[in-house]
């Protein structure tokens, strides 16, 4: 007898050992009649387990790439630092020279650059993480023609007192 889908069937009884159809909603709904089990052998049992020497192995491994890296990486952010010291020389420098022929006279203090407005703000020296630890160096020589007050401030070295990767001081920069 051939089932027309449409219409509904009784369901027939399953014989043993061979799964209900999964025809009908209410068959996808029910759980599983028979649950699968693992295998019963002894190595399939058997879960792997980790060694004290394979752990060992591996922390060694760890160390050598930390030693590798930390240096490396305390390398990259010395020379960070320096880049930015040498930028910040350079743009403060640069302010007081302009300073110096705009007003015809060297600033008597770095605070004179921001009241002028030719710094926004001092900036942070890199190694001492603080704006007023710059050193300024004065001198009574006159660093143009037209600069009609001798004295002031001409130069600028950072307050740092650390040794550079290139053995100097940041303070003689």
């Amino acid at each position: 007898m051939v089932a027309n889908p449409s219409t509904p069937q009784a369901a027939e009884p399953t014989p043993p050992g061979r799964l209900p159809p999964r025809s009908s909603k209410k068959a996808r709904a029910t759980p599983h009649p028979y649950p699968t089990t693992a295998p019963t052998t002894k190595a399939a049992q058997k879960a792997p387990r980790v060694t004290l020497i394979e752990l060992m192995i591996v922390m060694v491994i760890i160390g050598l790439l930390a030693a590798i890296a930390i240096p490396a990486y305390t390398n990259n952010i010395r020379s960070a630092k320096e880049a930015v010291l040498h930028e910040d020389l350079h743009v403060i420098r640069s302010a007081i020279d302009s300073y110096t022929v705009d007003k015809q006279k060297a600033p008597q203090s770095l605070d004179d650059l921001v009241q002028a407005g030719y710094l926004k703000s001092l900036p942070n020296d890199p190694f001492t993480h603080r704006s007023d630890t710059w050193q300024p160096a004065q001198s009574d020589t006159l660093s143009s023609v037209d600069q009609t007050d001798s004295g002031g401030i001409n130069d600028v070295h950072s307050g740092a007192q650390f040794a550079s990767s290139d053995g100097s001081l940041y303070s003689t920069w």
